[in-house]
């Protein structure tokens, strides 16, 4: 059975504004919507392998994280893991527009954190099982 360790982001910026990304439309659970993060390296931490994708896919610098936490999925052909932490938005670098391919994701948005809640079904990472842990790492982000 396949074991993947995904590090998973929430980052915020000096608004307040949480940043997600929505799956493209060929992906696996295509189109929908989540928090950015992407596989661990075997030797990387997931602190690491967050800031690398981040800066590889979609340019945006992020600084001071916090609160990881994490949470296990068991699906019939893998098993996931998913290690969430808060962040701080240094620098973002670059936009992405509506419908473009960045990183196998479709766009990426800023959102006023009281909109989570309409999404947190969406994707594996905003599940109905997340829900408390991004609840908490939300409220407390830095930033």
């Amino acid at each position: 059975m396949k074991k993947l360790q995904i590090a998973v982001g929430i980052i915020r910026n000096p608004q307040g504004e949480i940043f997600i990304t929505q799956r493209a439309a060929d992906a696996h659970m295509a189109n929908k919507l989540e928090f950015p993060g992407g596989k661990i390296e075997s030797d990387e931490t997931p602190e690491q392998a967050l800031i690398r994708e981040l800066q590889e896919e979609v340019g945006i610098t992020v600084t001071t994280s916090s609160l990881f936490d994490k949470l296990e999925y068991q699906f019939p052909d893998r098993h996931i893991t998913l290690w969430f932490s808060s962040w701080k938005v240094g620098k973002a670098s670059r936009g992405v527009k509506k419908g473009s391919r960045v990183g196998g994701w479709r766009d990426q948005r800023w959102i006023r954190r009281r909109f989570l809640r309409r999404m947190n079904r969406l994707s594996a990472n905003l599940s109905p099982r997340a829900e408390p842990r991004v609840a908490r790492l939300t409220r407390q982000a830095p930033g």
